[in-house]
């Protein structure tokens, strides 16, 4: 009995190890098919993802020591509503490069490898054994959400990123009784969510988590942690509304509260569980397992407040990254949980061990499969389509899991993730070719072909929509310019501009033609004057 006992544990061991092995080659294919992506977007040099171009302006303006928060009734009506962090790393790249796509994406593509590279931290310093831990941080990449915003010239990945090393760094002040590292470990994880912040004003939550876990633990410690960020955050804070004439408080404060969707943040939600599910459930299962008989961890709470980010999905502009920090912390507590499930299963040979251990990899196929994501027309990943009869059902033979079986998705869900081609920058450079050519001044949605076209690019369509939607913008001057028909040419996409513009262009201005670049329609528009008999 011994002895069968023995090689029953011994294959169940080995089939565990194989199992385990087949789901780190999976993820890692997730992670080549991110980096193909990545190294896709960085050579294309246009807008891939609506609002990728006026963060490159912040980057250029901020190079130029000129702030991006302005007065958007004067010319040239800019402004922006991010704060200024991200735009600041990519300063030095503006001076040297000027203006391009390439160094924002690639400063997007490394801030998610060193968000993943954390988890993986995470739960290899709570012992995660084996392959727990890189699986656990590959399983962050494969997600459908961080794949297609993680290459972006965006800033939401450089907040995860911040708020995944600070809350990794939190996770380790009661590892140590040296105070003076314990100090060093609290200030490193205060600056790292102050940074997060200040990417994006998202990381509020992961604020308000660390402050709670702290509070918790050390009533003294969590109250510091209050007011150090309080007074740190404060004072950036009330430093550049005075240096901006009030513009700072006006354009990432008050513009940014927008209409709500329930419908929209009930879709995402479901649909971020039907991708992730087979991970949020051991993460959430682990969660109650802390409440309930052991601690809260930070993970926990961390994860808590991430969901509630989430549910601010359905706010206007808001979209599935609203919950990326929540995938985070899914894969770090679902990572730490198998970890505490396999040093409780370590010694045990009975049955129902052996399926709790096989379990674990079996979470991480399943997982795996949910997410499946890639092109299928672009070698080699267009065998592997084949294989496994996968069609695509996106844009240039980008098949997404995502999407319903018809194509559908919810609303606010990024329609992004396939690769460009050649036929797309064909049509950017005509589109730029048109602009350079233009008589007078160019109002675009998207900025790259004036940046490209060497003409200033005016105003921020969705900045004006959110002032708009919140009464606080008239724009009179912007108007008059469209009633005089100043512009040369007129580039919408997706007609993001307020009411009152669109209504202005198509009063002033008619349709001349259409270019559709990276499955997109850009309707051309020219002033009715010059067409007139």
């Amino acid at each position: 009995m011994l002895a069968e006992n023995h090689l029953f544990h011994l294959f169940v061991t080995r089939l565990y190890r194989v199992l385990m092995w087949a789901a780190l080659i999976l993820l890692f294919g997730y992670l080549l098919v991110f980096l193909t992506y990545a190294a896709n977007l960085i050579q294309f040099p246009f807008d891939y993802d609506q609002g990728e171009g006026f963060e490159l302006v912040d980057t250029l303006l901020f190079s130029q020591g000129r702030w991006p928060w302005q007065d958007v009734e004067t010319w040239p009506f800019y402004s922006s509503n991010y704060p200024p962090l991200f735009h600041l790393l990519a300063v030095p790249f503006a001076w040297l490069f000027g203006p391009s796509y390439a160094y924002g994406r690639a400063l997007g593509t490394l801030a998610t490898l060193i968000a993943a590279g954390a988890i993986a931290f995470a739960v290899r310093r709570d012992g995660g054994p084996g392959l727990l831990a890189p699986v656990s941080g590959l399983a962050f990449i494969a997600s459908n959400t961080i794949y297609h915003i993680g290459p972006l010239n965006r800033q939401h990945m450089s907040m995860v990123m911040f708020e995944t090393l600070a809350v990794v760094v939190l996770a380790n002040m009661e590892g140590t009784g040296d105070t003076q590292k314990r100090r060093r470990t609290y200030w490193l994880g205060l600056l790292l969510i102050l940074a997060a912040g200040y990417t994006k004003q998202l990381a509020l939550a992961t604020a308000l988590a660390a402050i709670a876990f702290l509070f918790i633990r050390q009533p003294r410690r969590g109250l510091q942690m209050a007011v150090g960020l309080a007074l740190s955050g404060g004072a950036i804070f009330l430093l550049l509304t005075l240096a901006t004439d009030g513009q700072w408080w006006l354009q990432t404060i008050s513009a940014n509260v927008n209409r709500y969707d329930p419908q929209q943040a009930l879709g995402l939600l479901q649909q971020w569980f039907g991708l992730h599910g087979f991970l949020v459930v051991p993460a959430l299962l682990f969660l109650l397992y802390e409440l309930y008989v052991d601690r809260l961890s930070i993970y926990s709470v961390w994860l808590v407040a991430a969901l509630a980010v989430g549910l601010f999905s359905g706010k206007w502009g808001a979209g599935d990254s609203y919950f990326s920090t929540a995938i985070a912390a899914t894969c770090i507590l679902a990572g730490v949980g198998c970890t505490r499930l396999l040093a409780n299963l370590s010694g045990k040979g009975t049955l129902r061990s052996a399926l709790a251990l096989l379990l674990i990899p079996l979470l991480f196929l399943g997982y795996a499969r949910a997410v499946l994501h890639l092109p299928t027309l672009t070698a080699p990943f267009d065998s592997i389509a084949a294989l496994l009869d996968v069609k695509p059902n996106a844009l240039n033979g980008f098949y997404d899991s995502a999407r319903g079986r018809e194509g559908e998705f919810p609303p606010g869900y990024a329609d992004i993730g396939h690769l460009t081609n050649g036929e797309d920058i064909r049509s950017g450079e005509e589109l730029v070719t048109l602009v350079r050519a233009a008589d007078g001044p160019v109002l675009s949605e998207d900025a790259s072909f004036a940046l490209l076209a060497g003409k200033e690019v005016v105003t921020n369509p969705t900045q004006l929509l959110n002032l708009a939607n919140n009464g606080l913008y008239r724009g009179d001057a912007l108007l008059q310019m469209l009633q005089d028909q100043a512009f040369g040419l007129i580039i919408l996409r997706a007609g993001f501009f307020p009411g009152t513009v669109l209504q202005a262009i198509g009063e002033n201005y008619e349709p001349d033609q259409v270019i559709r670049m990276n499955g997109f329609d850009y309707r051309l528009y020219r002033p009715k004057a010059e067409r007139a008999p």
